[in-house]
C-alpha cells in the first residue's frame, strides 16, 4: 500500500545554504529508489530551523529499503552536525482503517 513518510528535522543554527543542500541530497538519494514516488519539504513558520519532508513511496518495504541504504546513512552520518536533535520518522498509510462502507474508502492504486 502506499504511505507517506513524515520526516521532521530540526537544525541547528544552520546556514541556509547548508540546509538546503542536505535537504537536496536526501532528495537526490530517494529518487534513485525503487518505488519512490515524490516528496515535498516545509518549515515551520514559527521556526524555521524546524523542517518536515513529506516522502510518498509505492510500499513501505521502498522506504525500509531506502532507509537501510548504505548511502543514505553514510549522508545521515555527515549531515549530523547540523542537527539540533536525531531526525524523527513516521510512516502513515494512505486511506482509512476504519471505513464504514465501499463508499466511504477508496482502496489506494498498487504499482
Amino acid at each position: 500500500m502506499t504511505v507517506k513518510i513524515i520526516i521532521k528535522r530540526k537544525f541547528k543554527n544552520a546556514n541556509k545554504k547548508n540546509v538546503s543542500e542536505v535537504i537536496y541530497e536526501f532528495r537526490k538519494l530517494a529518487m534513485r529508489e525503487k518505488g519512490y514516488i515524490s516528496s515535498e519539504s516545509l518549515y515551520s513558520s514559527s521556526d524555521p530551523n524546524l523542517i518536515l519532508v513529506l516522502s510518498m513511496w509505492q510500499k513501505k518495504e521502498d522506504w525500509d529499503r531506502y532507509m537501510k541504504n548504505p548511502v543514505r546513512q553514510e549522508t545521515e552520518k555527515k549531515c549530523a552536525e547540523l542537527f539540533a536533535r536525531p531526525p524523527e520518522y513516521e510512516s502513515f498509510i494512505l486511506g482509512l482503517p476504519f471505513a464504514q462502507s465501499d463508499h466511504d474508502f477508496v482502496e489506494p492504486l498498487e504499482f
